[in-house]
């Protein structure tokens, strides 16, 4: 009988899972298995968590809810927390497997965890996470254009978005222990209350992203108007919102190609159909950065090895990060991000902007406060456009922005900056001490 581990990353759904499909078509049974990365709570290099409150609450939901969804089909989900390279040994040599299915990882961390395994398991890897298959693309990985417009064109020419492949109608798994998800207080980090002022109470699981998919382009038809719609700040349809569940993979950015294009034929098609995928091939494009350059995402000088002196004041930056910095746009920003673990596609480029052009401070810091605190990182996407920001990546020009300018074109009669800074009584200092520190 043979016998092989399925290890979920950030791809915790059954739908359009090839790496699942696959191991399900060549093995008689198969172990799924989810890895809590001790690394990936711990604290970071300027003492931020790398998974804070919000993120990792919505990991657990969706957890629960993969769960829920294996042992509908006949499986099971065994959930450790530790180092994968170790865990995953220990549960091959439990279970007899000799081979390993799992998505293919994009950046350093990630890619080191695989060759570790390689050494003691036959590992297959699949795209799970990518619009297309690189290998297909009209280019080869380290030949990636430049600029985000040229490689738009090409793939919009010459590449397709394979279409998703189906859940399996059943998994045969052998004899597993119950499953048993932690809570967050059991790792350390109460949950944070929920703010009536957030855009959306996002809930984890491959179930939510469906429901928040039908809801955008089927219930309610925002979708028709997400290009004038997509710089807002407030509600919960002036976007998509679907990137939450994008990062942990709860549902594919395939998915969704293909059903703005059933919303094309079946709707209408125009500018807003269009910019979703779009930004779609934005999100892939930062995979592709993140494939060719490595290390260098992480770099003080980015993709483009520029010589800046950042500098590295613990107080400027406390501010910023509070929302004090005394630019009521940055800091209703700023505030919204600190209490929800979300903010706006428009505010995130204004602060970002600030930090590193205004403040002058590393834009890695920054970086790693956002990994902290989004509920949607994606370590692709937010180096990406982090290094974007700060002119170290793939734009060689500086994009400084004049965040007053901007309060007064997309928060015109201040609706935004009242909602989030007029409840002078809810401290973010206290805030981050009883969550963050």
């Amino acid at each position: 009988m043979s016998r092989a581990i399925l290890w979920f990353r950030d791809d915790l759904r059954l739908d359009d899972n090839p790496a699942l499909l696959t191991a399900i078509g060549e093995c008689d049974e198969i172990v799924p298995v989810y890895i809590l990365d001790e690394r990936r709570l711990e604290r970071d290099r300027w003492g931020f968590r790398r998974t804070g409150p919000y993120r990792l609450r919505f990991l657990l939901e969706s957890l629960y809810d993969l769960s829920e969804a294996l042992r509908d089909k006949g499986g099971g989900l065994i959930v450790r927390k530790g180092l994968p390279e170790k865990e995953l040994s220990r549960l091959a040599q439990e279970f007899r497997c000799r081979r390993l299915y799992a998505s293919k990882a994009y950046t350093h961390e990630e890619i080191q965890v695989e060759k570790a395994l390689e050494e003691y398991l036959d590992v297959r890897l699949y795209h799970n996470s990518t619009l297309f298959h690189p290998e297909e693309l009209p280019f080869a990985v380290d030949q990636l254009p430049e600029v985000f417009t040229q490689f738009r064109k090409r793939v919009e020419r010459y590449a397709k978005v394979p279409a998703p492949v189906s859940p399996p109608d059943e998994i045969t798994v052998p004899e597993l222990p119950d499953t048993c998800i932690p809570s967050p207080e059991s790792l350390g980090q109460p949950a944070p209350p929920f703010d009536e002022r957030a855009v959306l109470e996002f809930k984890g699981g491959e179930m939510e992203a469906y429901s928040r998919l039908d809801h955008y382009f089927w219930n309610t038809g925002s979708l028709s108007n997400y290009k004038e719609t997509r710089n807002g700040l407030i509600g919960a349809d002036y976007s998509s919102k679907f990137s939450p569940w994008l990062a942990r993979g709860c549902i594919s950015a395939r998915t969704i190609y293909h059903e703005v294009e059933s919303y094309e034929a079946e709707v209408e098609r125009n500018k807003s159909t269009y910019w979703l995928k779009f930004e779609l091939l934005w999100r892939e494009y930062f995979r592709l950065v993140a494939m060719r350059y490595g290390r260098r995402i992480f770099f003080p000088g980015g993709i483009q090895g520029k010589s800046v002196n950042w500098r590295d004041n613990d107080k400027v930056f406390y501010r910023w990060q509070t929302g004090a910095t005394g630019d009521d746009f940055v800091d209703a920003n700023m505030r919204e991000l600190l209490f929800t673990g979300f903010m706006s596609n428009r505010g995130r480029q204004n602060v970002a902007s600030y930090l590193v052009h205004r403040l002058k401070q590393d834009w890695r810091k920054g970086a790693a406060w956002f990994e902290s605190l989004l509920i949607d990182y994606d370590v692709c996407s937010n180096y990406g456009n982090w290094m974007y920001a700060a002119g170290v990546g793939n734009d060689p020009r500086d994009r400084v922005f004049n965040t007053q300018k901007q309060a007064s074109m997309y928060d015109e009669d201040g609706a935004y900056r009242r909602l989030w800074m007029e409840d002078k009584d809810k401290a973010p200092a206290a805030f981050m001490d009883q969550y963050l520190q």
